[in-house]
């Protein structure tokens, strides 16, 4: 795996990692993959919420914990497009991603936002963003690492 560039960010509160979510947005285009890392509460959610606010997603932003997978439509330079914002948290094998059809997302023209996406390992492009979120040992702190993963043997 290479790793076009890294950077690492502390946030103090939830405000700060969706600004940090809202930051990242602005270098998303259609066909992006964003596959978001973390434990339970680590602010995977609160993080895309910023990416849709950024990409001027409308309407309420929910993480798609029992039906896997929200839809939400954006206009990027002038055009339709969708944010697929997709919750693998009750997922356990590679069968079961299939039969949700998550690889037509991950190659479609949509920008997939994949929270739990350590249970996609095996479907994730090649290239893509990485976000690992951890909570930090201060209340409300993360520790957030942002990615760019090419996985393209040269």
């Amino acid at each position: 795996m290479s790793v076009a560039s890294e950077s690492h960010h502390k946030t103090i509160d939830a405000k700060e990692t969706f600004q940090l979510g809202q930051t990242l947005s602005y270098r998303l285009r259609p066909g992006d993959v964003v596959a978001l890392y973390g434990e339970l509460g680590a602010g995977k959610t609160e993080f895309i919420k910023g990416i849709c606010v950024g990409l001027r997603v409308r309407g309420h932003i929910a993480s798609p914990s029992f039906i896997l997978i929200n839809e939400y439509p954006f206009q990027y330079s002038g055009k339709d497009s969708t944010v697929y914002h997709i919750d693998l948290y009750r997922l356990n094998t590679t069968s079961e991603l299939f039969r949700l059809g998550l690889d037509e997302y991950l190659s479609g023209n949509g920008i997939c936002l994949i929270e739990w996406a350590e249970r996609a390992t095996a479907v994730l492009p090649a290239i893509r963003y990485d976000v690992s979120l951890q909570l930090g040992t201060e209340e409300n702190t993360r520790f957030i690492t942002i990615a760019e993963v090419s996985e393209v043997s040269a």
